[in-house]
């Protein structure tokens, strides 16, 4: 083969390849995220020395409204408000989703640690797959799962979208503060020390 023809290919290698990458980050809804591959890798549930932090989260906002629901799981109530806890993890979740149920231990962890002083975690479930959107099948999910928090089921995926806009991601956490400002925001899985600094913080020290 020529030089001519052999350069060619490699070009028209590499621009398939670029093309290919840009196809998946363009995705509008897709449950691989942005995050370098060190987010990606799961931290290990913490029991000891838990992690502090020494100034205050970051403040993102007032947290958006959660409406429009097809109902609740695991909880006798049906009002985020009245879901909510003193403060709270809020993840919109499916339960296909391996980076979502990769976060599922180290959620379970920071919920033993501190749902008694007034931790509460909300998982809105937004389904990627029509299979998903059956309250029966998500309930048993859960249940295999060990997910023990109450579950919102957004089947159409109306907050899935008007919360994060048009980049939109399975799982997203977000923390909301006693006065429902948004002070932790993170795609996809990781930076689970700093999740549940963000939580002992806001409980601690008040929004």
């Amino acid at each position: 083969m020529s030089s001519t023809r052999i350069v060619a290919a490699a070009l028209a290698a590499f621009l398939t390849g670029a093309w290919a990458v840009v196809q998946l980050r363009s995705d509008p809804e897709t449950s691989l995220t942005d995050a370098t591959a060190a987010d990606a890798v799961p931290d290990q549930p913490s029991t000891t020395n838990r992690p502090v932090l020494t100034a205050a989260p970051e403040n993102f906002g007032p947290v958006p409204e959660l409406t429009d629901l097809d109902g609740w799981l695991q909880t006798d109530e049906d009002a985020f408000a009245d879901v909510r806890g003193d403060v709270t993890i809020l993840q919109f979740w499916t339960y296909s989703c391996y980076n979502c149920t990769n976060t599922i231990p180290h959620l379970q962890d920071i919920y033993a640690a501190h749902r008694d002083e007034g931790l509460e975690i909300i998982g809105v479930h937004a389904p990627e797959f029509e299979r998903e959107k059956d309250p029966v099948g998500i309930q048993a999910a859960a249940e295999r799962l060990g997910v023990t928090w109450p579950i919102a089921l957004d089947t159409e995926k109306r907050n899935f979208r008007s919360w994060q806009g048009s980049r939109r991601f399975w799982p997203r956490t977000y923390v909301i503060d006693q006065n429902g400002d948004i002070r932790f925001d993170k795609i996809g899985e990781g930076k689970y020390a700093e999740l549940e600094a963000t939580v002992a913080y806001l409980l601690e020290n008040g929004a």
